[in-house]
């Protein structure tokens, strides 16, 4: 028995698998947090985009 509490103990199959979904889930919350100022940044980065490429053609 305690031989096998040891092997569990020692046994980390499962640890990447848990960081990535954590990191994954830390990702998500500051997305769904700061989704308006994304929104608003990535609006004017693509108007500046279309302004420009309208004076090139």
């Amino acid at each position: 028995m305690r031989e096998q509490i040891k092997d569990f103990i020692r046994e980390e199959d499962g640890v990447g698998v848990i960081e990535i979904v954590l990191i994954l889930v830390v990702l998500i919350g500051l997305v769904i947090i700061f989704k308006t100022n994304i929104k608003k940044l990535l609006d004017s980065i693509f108007e500046e985009i279309n302004k420009q490429s309208k004076e090139v053609y």
